[in-house]
């Protein structure tokens, strides 16, 4: 590598929990930049089904094959704002439908108004990670054979931690 300054991105999100789109976006991003930060959005609006240290925890687990991949946190402060203070030049979002474009455009703008110097770059995932979310993903909990069904759209061991929670749950 030349002394140049290493080229690092953010790809952010709240991961809860992390899917099979985020870990293609991970990999992806991971071989265009000498480091990539994933970073946790902490938005105490939001109410997480998973706790900030599980997140953590299976980003952690579905990274690890990745040496150029570190996990933070971030909270009360725009990401572009993260991002600079990270020294990192780039943004990296994924974009699953039309209108993931048109609120990462206007965010991309905002961002620019923010901080000029840094760019987002947009990804687009394979077909078969396109229509699925976390959102989707907590939807299929607790139902018959949610812990098969749930194979095609998370890491293993993101389903794992999955089945461990859902399980102490329901057994409380």
């Amino acid at each position: 590598m030349s002394n140049c300054d290493p080229k690092r991105a953010i790809y952010a999100g709240t991961f809860d929990p992390p899917t099979n789109g985020h870990l293609w976006v991970i990999s992806e991003a991971s071989h265009l930049f000498d480091e990539l930060v994933v970073a946790i959005g902490i938005n105490p609006d939001k109410t997480c089904a998973y706790s900030l240290k599980q997140r953590i925890e299976m980003l952690q687990s579905i990274t690890k094959e990745y040496s150029n991949v570190v996990i933070k946190t971030f909270e009360n402060m725009y990401l572009v704002e993260f991002a600079y203070q990270s020294n990192a030049k780039y943004i990296v979002r994924g974009i699953r439908s039309a209108s993931d474009y048109e609120y990462e455009r206007n965010m991309r703008y905002i961002n620019s108004d923010i901080h000029p110097d840094i760019s987002t770059l947009f990804v687009f995932p394979p077909r078969e990670y396109s229509e699925v979310s976390s959102t989707l993903v907590k939807g299929l909990v607790g139902f018959e054979n949610w812990e098969n069904i749930i194979k095609r759209y998370v890491p293993e061991p993101v389903r794992q931690i999955m089945i461990e929670k859902f399980n102490f749950n329901e057994n409380r």
